[in-house]
């Protein structure tokens, strides 16, 4: 009994190891399953044209999860937050240096892969967004006026595609364009933190755009590359604060740019 236990043992090691070393490795060609984790630094410049705009380095980290099928559809759920310490310029209150200002944004996407022969794939997809900024501006610029927080909710619709190419020795080439549907957003003035005689509002956001582009290179389970985020916002629809002044948030645009390592496990 001892040694035919000891043989169903040694099968079962031999089995295992020989499985092992005949496994192969993910298709270096389609979304991979799994976690990634990583992070990322950029430049950032925010603009409401002939009125003020914010500009500095960001630092942030991101994370994802997907999920695949033998169809070769998948599913994903990323997130990111960032953290950037800005520079504000105004028209007609001046400067301001070091402003807190905060990302945050998840999505949802599903898409499948289609194989174009033997060395290029195309994986298109869409899905559902949600971006988060708060940036504080309290405290006196340059020319003594006061600043106040302020917040904004973008829900919008990513639809893009991402394609893979082979270039040998299990290396990828990815770029990936995406183009945002604006769906709605809302933005928060909290212009009581100037002091009395000002009241906080939210002005209801209804037409925008947005897209991002990243060329990332993988090989294994890094992934790294260049990226840029895009966002241009229409003027919000106005409202009425406290003391009966009509305020509406101005149009303005983002702009987004940088490097980014992940590690896929």
């Amino acid at each position: 009994m001892k040694a035919m236990l000891a043989s169903a043992a040694i099968l079962a090691a031999i089995t295992t190891a020989e499985a092992a070393q005949t496994r192969e490795p993910p298709d270096p060609l389609v979304t991979r399953r799994g976690w990634e984790v990583g992070g990322q630094f950029a430049d950032y410049h925010y603009e409401e044209p002939g009125l003020m705009k914010l500009t500095g380095g960001r630092a942030g980290v991101v994370g994802a999860y997907t999920f695949t099928n033998a169809a070769r559809v998948f599913s994903r759920i990323d997130a990111r937050t960032s953290y950037g310490s800005l520079k504000y310029e105004s028209t007609g209150s001046g400067t301001l240096e070091e402003v807190p200002d905060w990302i945050f944004e998840t999505r949802a996407v599903s898409g499948k892969d289609f194989l174009l022969g033997d060395r290029v794939s195309l994986s298109p997809y869409i899905g559902l967004g949600y971006r988060y900024l708060y940036n504080d501006l309290r405290g006196y610029s340059s020319t003594g006026a006061g600043g106040y927080r302020r917040a904004s909710r973008y829900i919008y619709a990513p639809v893009g595609t991402t394609m893979r190419i082979h270039a040998g020795e299990h290396w990828v080439i990815a770029p990936m364009i995406e183009y945002d549907v604006f769906l709605r957003g809302r933005q928060y003035s909290y212009l009581s933190d100037i002091g009395p005689g000002f009241s906080d509002v939210s002005n209801r956001q209804t037409k925008g755009m947005g897209y991002r582009a990243y060329l990332m290179i993988e090989k294994g389970r890094w992934a790294f590359g260049p990226w840029m985020h895009y966002w241009k916002i229409k003027d919000s629809e106005p409202t009425v604060d406290n003391f009966g002044r009509v305020l509406f948030e101005p149009e303005n645009w983002t702009r987004e740019y940088g490097v980014e390592l992940r590690f896929r496990f």
